[in-house]
């Protein structure tokens, strides 16, 4: 009886021994990356690591993870396996579910036609999206995983946006020209539009919140292209029929907001619009350096208008 019991206590110390050389000896000899479907049994994933060279042997990986390896489950996902990972650092990270995040970045203003094709020319994403609606999207960067569909990832920006803009809504100033979080979002969309200075977006929403509250044409350059475009960039100067064509966006013909947004406003515009400078300017024209000049009365507004036509003519514009 006693020799039964020390030889089966011996049978055990060999396995642990044997295991702990599958836990401690290094089996990645360079840089890898290893994929775990979802669903996969240990022995699978096991049997995988040594078909690709990943670990001596599969068998002895399965009673390292038996024998040392925690209670947590192997998660699905891509790993990066890096040199001199012993098959115990190979089993931990799998456990840890670590996996290989890869970004996206979505910039301020990219309309969603833009952000569909980038989602679409993005070859680790997997599954159709539709077009996501204009203004649903908040420009960041976001992590996502080898295989994850599309439509999840669209789901997340549009999560994000929903936060963001019930955030900034919940601090908005009192008075501000909007009445709801939808025109907000609308608002913000032509303020992203129409400057590429971030210190003039509170002047910029300023502006355009006295028009509203004026009844006065907005009178956007970038409300006529949407229609004609989608938000993808033009190409040319706006034809005399665009800037007269009657839509629901174009708003040198319409008296108010245009029915939706005209691109994904950030949320440095959409908290622009919510807390606007306060300021008297109905009038704004480029200065020539992505900016612009204010003006509060049409006199001032041609004079400096005419600065501008004196800079396009010294550029040969004109």
């Amino acid at each position: 009886m006693v020799r039964l019991a020390l030889l089966g206590l011996g049978v055990i110390l060999a396995a642990v021994v044997l295991a702990w050389m599958f836990l401690g000896s290094a089996t990645v000899s360079k840089e890898s990356s290893f994929t775990i479907p979802a669903g996969a049994s240990v022995a699978a994933v096991a049997d995988k690591l040594e078909a690709e060279g990943l670990v001596s042997s599969a068998s002895g990986f399965v009673l390292q993870a038996r024998i040392f390896g925690s209670e947590s489950p192997i998660q699905a996902g891509e790993f990066l396996l890096t040199p001199g990972m012993s098959q115990g650092d190979i089993l931990a990270a799998f456990q840890s579910g670590d996996v290989i995040r890869r970004f996206v970045t979505i910039p301020e203003g990219m309309p969603s036609i833009l952000v569909w094709e980038r989602l679409m020319a993005e070859d680790l994403l997997t599954g159709e999206v539709a077009i996501p609606p204009e203004g649903s999207i908040l420009p960041d960067t976001y992590a996502f995983e080898r295989g994850q569909t599309r439509k999840s990832l669209v789901e997340q920006m549009q999560a994000a946006m929903d936060k963001a803009l019930a955030e900034e809504w919940a601090a908005r100033k009192p008075g501000i020209a909007v009445d709801t979080m939808r025109d907000a979002l609308i608002l913000a969309s032509i303020v992203e539009k129409e400057t590429g200075k971030a210190e003039e977006r509170r002047m910029v929403a300023g502006l355009y919140s006295n028009r509203v509250r004026t009844g006065m044409k907005l009178q956007a350059d970038p409300t006529i292209i949407y229609p004609v475009t989608k938000g993808k960039p033009l190409g040319r100067r706006i034809k005399q029929s665009e800037i007269a064509a009657v839509n629901g966006y174009n708003t040198y013909t319409r008296i108010g907001l245009p029915t939706g947004p005209i691109t994904n406003p950030g949320r440095a515009s959409i908290a622009a619009v919510l807390n606007p400078e306060a300021t008297q300017a109905l009038y704004m024209v480029a200065d020539g350096t992505s900016g612009h000049w204010f003006a509060s009365t049409l006199a001032e507004h041609n004079a400096n208008v005419a600065r501008w036509y004196a800079i396009r003519r010294e550029r040969g514009e004109m």
